[in-house]
């Protein structure tokens, strides 16, 4: 893992910190192992699929992604092989 690999999940685990565990909407300690599995669920669907992020021109991963493979010509390999 690289130094940049790493830092891009120690944002993230911040961002799901801040927002989620400890966010504002926090109204007390989390019940059961189950609801913070479940919560986390939801807030990973947001997170790729809702939340803007500046990086990738401020749309969601999953537009970002959608944009990228649909721009991809089917008949040439994603990755060059060297």
């Amino acid at each position: 893992m690289t130094t940049r690999n790493n830092a891009l999940a120690e944002t993230v685990n911040g961002y799901y910190k801040a927002e989620l565990i400890y966010g504002p909407a926090r109204t007390g300690p989390w019940k059961t192992v189950e609801d913070v599995e479940l919560a986390t669920l939801g807030w990973v669907h947001w997170h790729n699929t809702s939340r803007l992020h500046g990086y990738l021109g401020d749309i969601p991963p999953a537009e970002f992604e959608a944009t990228f493979y649909a721009t991809k010509r089917t008949d040439q390999p994603l990755v060059e092989i060297q």
